[in-house]
């Protein structure tokens, strides 16, 4: 019997620890030969000296399970670098058919208190690494469709967050760099669809480094369980975003952690006014908009905790 994703090559970015060293785990597991992307910086901000060795012991780990992997060493924030990374998988397994897209840094600041490179850094890493590695890796896919290839094959699995969903006070800088991922998920969505290629985002919730303060006292394990906020959950839906069976699954937002899939809709209008005359004035606008909004539940921005569904264990 054979595996879903036997045959397939994967790319998974920022995959030396944490979310991402799951889903590469998991996309080998299920069959795929997988290039491991960590730029290894040991600082969750992005400090410290770039290091093969995270992403060296997650490619072993999985040739010492049978599987195929390469390491890569890069930043995806850098234009240059993801060409080499889309060109390496090509080079090692003839062909790229997935994406994961994982890497990530965080500078939390309040909005009043972030500098230009706390805000720039982030949505680099995040956002701009997205774009470069889902750029190169849609015209790998769209140059083999124009060469007469009838079959491409293509998924891109972004990672974005709830902080884009709910807001997140102490993270303008993350929460708007996963708003954006969203947006070039959905855009990527549209245009490669006729090239045989589907581009889905989710939103994790996992215990990871760079979340070990954010959950904290938060859905803790008792003796012998698996966390709920283990990066083991979210693994397997990557990997069947990546697998043939979610062929009709494009466009898509789905939230993931501890056993739940949550699938998320597009915004939808709540309330809808018109004008009485040609064009609205201030004083209608006060008279419609005022009293909807003072008709509204109070603390419609719900805290952190209460949008994830999180009690303190």
């Amino acid at each position: 019997m054979s595996l879903p994703l036997e045959g397939l090559s994967a790319i998974v970015t920022g995959a030396g620890r944490g979310l991402g060293r799951a889903e590469a785990l998991e996309l080998a597991r299920l069959g795929a030969a997988v290039v491991v992307n960590d730029y290894g910086q040991p600082g969750r901000d992005g400090s410290g000296e770039a290091s093969a060795a995270p992403a060296e012991e997650v490619a072993a780990e999985i040739r010492a399970a049978g599987g195929r992997a390469v390491a890569h060493l890069g930043d995806v924030s850098d234009f240059e670098t993801a060409r080499a990374l889309v060109d390496l998988a090509v080079a090692e397994f003839g062909k790229l058919d997935v994406l994961v897209n994982n890497a990530g840094i965080l500078r939390d600041r309040m909005v009043f208190s972030m500098s230009e490179d706390e805000w720039d850094s982030v949505v680099r890493v995040h956002l701009k690494g997205h774009f470069n590695t889902t750029h190169f890796a849609a015209v790998h896919w769209r140059n083999r469709s124009k060469a007469g290839e009838t079959d491409v094959y293509g998924r891109i699995v972004n990672t974005s967050s709830e902080a884009f969903l709910a807001g997140s006070a102490g993270q303008p800088n993350y929460a708007a760099a996963k708003g954006g991922i969203v947006g070039l998920t959905t855009s990527s969505a549209l245009a490669l669809a006729r090239y045989g290629v589907t581009a889905n985002a989710i939103c994790p919730r996992a215990r990871t480094r760079m979340t070990e303060d954010v959950f904290a006292g938060f859905g803790e394990p008792g003796e012998g369980e698996l966390d709920p906020l283990s990066p083991d959950h979210v693994a397997p839906l990557v990997g069947y975003l990546a697998s043939p069976a979610a062929a009709g699954v494009n466009g898509q937002l789905l939230v993931v952690h501890g056993g739940m899939v949550a699938v998320v809709d597009r915004p939808k209008v709540s309330a809808k006014f018109d004008t009485a005359k040609e064009t609205f004035t201030y004083e209608e606008l006060d008279s419609l908009l005022t009293p909807h909004y003072a008709s509204r539940p109070a603390g419609e921005t719900f805290a952190a905790t209460e949008v994830l569904g999180l009690k303190r264990g």
